[in-house]
């Protein structure tokens, strides 16, 4: 990796990380505190809007149940002190198209601690280690009432363990992936840590490449299934190919945005995550920079859940209960 390449990449297990990585991830949360990074309001004004897709199928989405840790605002949202904490979570989410049911960022096994987290460089447990009363994806879709039989396939934002894990435990599951995302955790020369290689081979597969036109402030994306109710859009940065989808629903358009950002405390106020972990989870911290943007200015125009924001998943669930409630 080049002296000016802003790219960090996720290391194998077996690998230490360096301690230039380390020391320049506490460094930049320190200096971050202070000094967050500025919005670039020149690059924000600039964005195109190409709209939302036109159509009338809509899909069902429902957020899984999850346990949450409190952490505290700064060490996710840079800069951010108010709230002092948040509740942060790994969120995995079902959504039911009339074509296929398909299941999104399963990202925890049982037994995570051993399976996955054991694998994991010390520096990295300290911020990413789930709490004790994590739920394995499994038990998730028990307390929603969804056999796992009746999930037609698995479909990730990213390849990072805490978004696929929970595949170890769905071994027969097909998967879709983004093609730069599965040639860069899988063929690339250092894998992803946490298993992922081990969650993600031997089961059907099929890759998918961001083949369609502009949406919103996103250059590309792909229509799943060819009605515009599922659209996965390009949100590189946080990983080669991260993606988010971008779902079309009774109660309005909905952006399941992976990691791109923490939370939304983070488009809301226009911040960068905290440079610790920020810096050893983004694969390019300038390009996830823009994503923010992009996603800061469709704010008004779609419901935003970060994978993360244990908060924005559960106003989701708690105001789908309540529609429907109104409704019998």
């Amino acid at each position: 990796m080049g002296h000016n390449d802003n790219r960090t990449q996720m290391i194998d297990a077996v690998a230490p990380l360096d301690a230039w990585r380390c020391c320049r991830s506490v460094g930049s949360a320190v200096t971050g505190a202070v000094r967050p990074r500025r919005p670039d309001r020149r690059f924000l004004a600039s964005l195109p809007d190409h709209g939302l897709p036109r159509g009338t199928t809509t899909v069902e989405l429902t957020v899984l149940a999850q346990n949450a840790k409190s952490v505290p605002t700064a060490a996710i949202v840079e800069g951010i002190f108010a709230p002092r904490r948040i509740e942060s979570a790994m969120m995995a989410f079902v959504v039911r198209h009339p074509k296929a049911t398909f299941l999104v960022d399963p990202g925890i096994c049982a037994d995570v601690e051993g399976q996955v987290v054991a694998e994991l460089p010390h520096i990295l447990r300290l911020a990413v280690r789930p709490p004790k009363d994590i739920i394995d994806i499994r038990e998730s879709l028990h307390r929603s009432a969804i056999d796992p039989e009746t999930i037609d396939f698995a479909l990730p934002t990213h390849l990072h363990w805490d978004h696929v894990a929970g595949l170890l435990d769905l071994p027969d599951l097909p998967l879709r992936l983004h093609r730069p995302e599965h040639d860069w955790a899988m063929a690339g020369p250092v894998a992803p840590v946490g298993g992922v290689r081990r969650a993600v081979r031997d089961r059907p597969l099929d890759r998918y490449d961001l083949d369609g036109p502009p949406v919103l402030t996103f250059a590309r994306s792909h229509d799943l299934f060819g009605d515009g109710a599922v659209l996965l859009v390009d949100l590189s940065g946080h990983t080669p190919g991260s993606i988010g989808l971008l779902l079309r629903t009774e109660r309005g358009p909905v952006l399941l945005p992976g990691d791109a950002v923490w939370h939304n405390l983070q488009v809301e106020e226009l911040r960068q995550k905290s440079g610790y972990p920020g810096i050893l989870a983004d694969n390019d911290r300038t390009e996830t920079w823009r994503t923010v943007h992009r996603l800061h200015a469709i704010r008004g125009a779609v419901r935003i859940i970060p994978s993360h924001d244990h908060r924005a998943a559960c106003a989701w669930h708690d105001d789908l209960h309540a529609a429907r409630s109104r409704q019998s």
